[in-house]
């Protein structure tokens, strides 16, 4: 009786170890193509179905829904330049993500702007304008003015209207608000300038300069106008701090803006009494 005992004891253990085999024995749940079931946990650690995952951690917690996903295209990047960069950084001004400009030239400040608008909207804070990005940003401005463009200069030069071909000029388009500084029918130099507003035009035609000042204020508006170069009454050729400051979104009483003051003080030492002025369309 004690040895069928035994064999009794035996065989219910077996029995038992071979349910315990077959309950342990789970179907994996299927992952995303090419992944393997998981792996059993190392020594020392909790198998417990009941345990609670690791601190920052979910149960069943699935993949970032980008992945498998093909990164968005690159559009623009740091050192990129051209009318497509342009007009970036004007829709990045409508939305006050960028203060100046447009220059035309993928910058640090520009880096810094998308960066700005990237992280606002939960996007990857890149600094590189891709697809999304710029589908973003179209959705939230509208198409910019050649002004918009332009804001603070680099719009290209008109052609020298014929009158300025001959002795020393400055050449003035009302058309691409551009000065040339010219003589004897070469471009010395080039800079943005912008006019009088509504009630205040400058006046067109061809002019002398009669009397420069480098240090003038106005004796009318009490406001700075270095390197004034008068040409009709009171109306001269001078910068603008304001004009550096917000480009096209001003205008003066009449006079001729220049932005460049570096552009503007090396010309001012050129100009001489009696050069012409030729102001067209």
């Amino acid at each position: 009786m004690r040895t069928s005992g035994v064999w009794r004891s035996v065989a219910t253990a077996t029995a038992l170890a071979a349910l315990t085999v077959v309950s342990g024995c789970t179907i994996q749940p299927a992952g995303p193509p090419g992944t393997s079931p998981a792996a059993s946990p190392p020594a020392g650690g909790s198998s417990s179905a009941g345990s609670s995952p690791p601190a920052g951690r979910t149960p069943d917690a699935k993949p970032p829904a980008s992945a498998g996903q093909p990164a968005p295209e690159v559009l623009w990047s740091p050192g990129d330049r051209g009318g497509d960069v342009r007009e970036l950084q004007a829709r990045l001004r409508q939305v006050l993500w960028l203060y100046e400009g447009p220059t035309g030239t993928y910058d640090a400040s520009t880096v810094y702007a998308v960066k700005g608008f990237q992280g606002k909207r939960g996007l990857p804070r890149t600094g590189t304008t891709d697809s999304v990005t710029w589908q973003r940003l179209l959705g939230m401005t509208r198409e910019p003015g050649k002004w918009d463009l332009y804001a603070s200069g680099g719009q290209p030069a008109a052609k020298p209207d014929p009158r300025c071909m001959t002795g020393r000029v400055l050449c003035i388009s009302k058309t691409s608000r551009t000065l040339r500084w010219m003589i004897d029918g070469r471009t010395v130099s080039v800079m943005a300038v912008r006019f009088g507003a509504q009630y205040t035009p400058t006046r067109e035609g061809v002019f002398n300069v009669y009397f420069k000042s480098r240090h003038h204020v106005s004796t009318l508006y009490d406001s700075p106008m270095p390197y004034a170069m008068f040409f009709s009454g009171g109306q001269a050729v001078h910068y603008s701090a304001d004009f550096a400051g917000t480009g096209y979104y001003g205008g003066s009483h009449g006079c001729v803006n220049v932005r460049d003051e570096g552009k503007i003080a090396a010309m001012f030492a050129q100009v001489r009494d009696g050069d012409k002025v030729v102001i067209y369309w």
